[in-house]
């Protein structure tokens, strides 16, 4: 029998999506939550989609969504959930980005994945965004992350890059320096106060995500220290490295960046190179250490994933989220998992963003639904032979 299952989506980009007889039916891209025009287009949306399942007597048996409780997605979920009578299923943002390219590809057995973003509510609470995954059906499991870093300020951090730079400062023990590297920029006082607020840890939650580590380089190097749009920063970076790739495509990375005990892909070693270029003043140099920035970061990426697939018997990785919009990245970190002899998936149809992420949430909920059921079918005995 098939499961039809309906997933509301998250909080940017939003878009919702109806898992119908193994088939994806979307709705419109609705922008972001935060605009009330947006949230009235996903009620509209979700009702249609239901709709449409009761027309094709599939009703829906599942409403699936992200774990923060605080997205109007969420909240919308839950209480279609209970008005309908079916489950309310949350599926971890950073699970979703891989399980929408196995669905997408229809990718049978183990898969390593490579989720990197901005930004996704963890399993425990805290920021992820650099995430090493396994997935095998209902199951999977983080086998690792980036190093976290310290948002100065929360959410505040995610718009001024220079306060990633100074928390990397922090974060290579050379936190005295703030001040006096970025006052001129920023002014004495608030330069200052960011630097206390590291040492002292206030009002400094952690995140692994991959985007803020380019928030921090972009800081470093001084190619943006407040962004009015969404990745800005991150763009900067990945155009001063294609100005400097062109005509040096033999660049070698930085080095610096290690795998711990832990399993964490620590990034602060390729930091020191960064700031200093910035420091000596010139454009060229500049454009090279964030092209080395990109190179390593893509190599100790695709080492990593090729290591968990080696251990876990796997040959298929998943590349999903936002940064993998960046194409230095991609087309980097692919051909070394390929010359590793895997098989490298990426999102097609929607791209690796977040607009794709609701067909992620629908497959997991629907083989969790599966495995439950598979549970509850009576074990068939053979009658003894007379």
């Amino acid at each position: 029998m098939s499961t039809t299952v309906l997933a509301v989506g998250v909080w940017l980009k939003n878009a919702a999506c109806l898992v119908r007889d193994g088939r994806a039916h979307w709705s419109p891209v609705h922008g972001d939550l935060s605009d009330p025009a947006a949230c009235g287009a996903l009620e509209r949306s979700l009702q249609a989609l239901l709709a449409q399942a009761d027309a094709a007597g599939a009703p829906v048996q599942a409403i699936a969504h992200d774990l923060h409780p605080d997205f109007f997605s969420t909240q919308l979920a839950l209480q279609l959930a209970a008005t309908l009578g079916v489950p309310a299923i949350g599926v971890q943002h950073h699970h979703s980005h891989i399980a929408a390219v196995v669905a997408e590809h229809r990718i049978e057995g183990p898969v390593i994945g490579l989720a990197l973003d901005g930004v996704g509510l963890g399993t425990d609470g805290q920021a992820w965004g650099g995430e090493l995954i396994w997935m095998h059906g209902a199951q999977w499991q983080r086998l690792g992350h980036l190093q976290p870093l310290a948002l100065p300020g929360g959410d505040r951090a995610a718009r001024e890059p220079w306060r990633m730079a100074a928390s990397a400062l922090h974060a290579l023990g050379r936190g005295d320096e703030i001040a006096s590297r970025f006052a001129p920029q920023v002014g004495e006082a608030v330069a200052s106060g960011v630097q206390q607020m590291l040492a002292k840890q206030l009002n400094c939650p952690t995140t692994s995500s991959t985007g803020r580590w380019f928030d921090a380089a972009a800081g470093a190097l001084g190619l943006s220290l407040r962004q009015t749009d969404e990745a800005e920063a991150a763009i900067a970076l990945e155009a001063a490295a294609a100005r400097w790739l062109a005509p040096h495509p033999d660049t070698a990375p930085l080095p610096g960046a290690v795998i711990d005990l832990q399993n964490r892909l620590d990034l602060r070693g390729l930091m020191p190179a960064l700031f200093d270029a910035n420091a000596n003043a010139s454009a060229a140099g500049v454009d090279a250490a964030a092209a080395g920035f990109h190179l390593a970061l893509a190599d100790a990426l695709a080492d990593w994933a090729t290591q968990a697939a080696r251990e876990r018997g796997s040959r298929d990785v998943c590349l999903g989220g936002g940064c993998f919009f960046n194409r230095i990245l991609r087309e980097r970190v692919t051909e070394r998992l390929q010359a590793a002899s895997l098989r490298v998936h990426r999102p097609l149809d929607k791209g690796c963003g977040d607009a794709g992420l609701a067909l992620g949430q629908a497959w997991v909920a629907a083989q969790q639904l599966a495995a439950i059921t598979s549970q509850e079918q009576p074990t068939k005995e053979t009658a003894p032979c007379a």
